[in-house]
């Protein structure tokens, strides 16, 4: 039984419950103050509150993915790190391990689809990062085979993991639900954390001296993906979604790099990179590069282009970042499009996040073109 199953969860909270009932129950005849009644009270007590604290943070964990296995909680993962070997000739993508998807049929890959899991090396970046690159069924079928497919680029937020995407918010689950109800394409979806230096919190800036995260997930990435799979290499072929950090870089490369990406969505994003503890020096003093990172900035000092179209999410109750939200929909002229999605009420977390992902994938399917 896994960290995150249901099984699990549920096992927890119902012995937790069998504890409470047995501890109310037991307790007028354990109320002798000999030492023996005195030990068995206290041990009905510790243990009801380990397996409520258990339950918690069972619940906790499965909701946003802290620890994905047992072996990760108790620090004993043993997956060894994989070579990139940056030679002339070498792939900038390589595929490390496959699995099937969890729906009806989902071992063979042209009805559930498949999850590859790839390093990626950044040719111009000299940066390297594991993903999770989903195919949709349509990419097996024989009738598909000459046709290339949209893609987006996935971000989680800081620190975040990539597997966050596949269990926590279920991307490719979504995928393959809204396209079976024709609402939206097949397409393929790339997944990664923006965090390529751990543990630093790059912003997806490209520091001076150091990580060129930019270079690396909204150049490097569409190019290796695009050689490596029917993937087309126009703006029209490719979008990019995220949420907290991801999506603020979701929302920057939209607007920097429209040659590349034809839709940004961000989900909860902020919209200035932070610079804290967790960051380091970014900018090196470079008042220009600080000003290029703030995204409200850059909506009144670069040149709109007629391919970009941006979603941005909020809730009125919940959200720290509604105002900026505000402000960014009004700040984008035309002929780039903006959209938005504002909930009654919603926290920063992955319950709000999976709410807003099956409109924000509809919303990606609807702007982007197979070719």
């Amino acid at each position: 039984m896994g960290l995150t199953s249901n099984t699990v969860l549920t096992l927890a909270a119902l012995l937790a419950v069998v504890l409470f009932v047995a501890t109310v129950l037991l307790w007028p005849r354990l109320a002798a103050r000999n030492w023996r009644s005195v030990l068995a009270r206290v041990g009905l007590l510790l243990a009801t509150q380990l397996l409520l604290f258990a339950s918690v943070g069972l619940a906790a964990n499965k909701s946003f993915l802290f620890y994905g296995s047992w072996t990760d909680l108790f620090g004993q993962e043993t997956e060894m790190g994989v070579v990139v070997d940056h030679s002339a000739g070498a792939k900038d993508l390589k595929v490390v391990d496959t699995q099937g998807m969890d729906v009806p049929g989902g071992s063979k890959p042209a009805v559930g689809g498949q999850i590859q899991k790839v390093v990626i090396a950044g040719e111009k970046s000299k940066l390297a990062s594991q993903a999770y690159v989903y195919l949709p069924p349509e990419y097996f079928r024989p009738q598909y085979a000459e046709q290339t497919f949209p893609a987006a680029l996935v971000l989680t937020g800081y620190p975040g993991t990539a597997e966050n995407l596949l269990k926590g918010l279920r991307y490719p689950r979504t995928a393959h639900t809204q396209v079976k109800a024709g609402r939206m394409q097949p397409m393929v979806l790339v997944m990664l954390r923006p965090t390529v230096a751990p543990p630093r919190d790059t912003e997806c800036v490209n520091v001076p001296g150091g990580p060129q995260t930019e270079t690396f997930l909204a150049g490097d990435i569409p190019k290796a993906v695009s050689e490596s799979y029917r993937v087309g290499t126009r703006a029209r072929n490719w979008g990019v979604i995220g949420n907290s950090t991801g999506g603020y870089c979701a929302l920057k490369f939209a607007i920097h790099h429209p040659e590349t990406f034809g839709a940004g969505a961000g989900l909860s994003a902020y919209y200035r990179a932070a610079e804290d503890p967790t960051t380091g020096d970014l900018f090196h003093g470079d008042n220009g590069e600080r000003k290029r990172a703030d995204l409200l900035w850059s909506l009144d000092h670069v040149k709109p282009s007629k391919t970009s179209s941006f979603l941005v999410t909020s809730s009125r109750e919940g959200e720290e970042n509604l105002k900026e939200t505000v402000k960014f929909v009004e700040k984008v002229r035309p002929p780039a499009r903006v959209s938005s999605i504002t909930l009654d009420s919603g926290g920063h977390n992955f319950g709000t996040w999976r709410r807003e992902i099956p409109a924000a994938m509809e919303w990606i399917s609807d702007r982007l073109r197979a070719n």
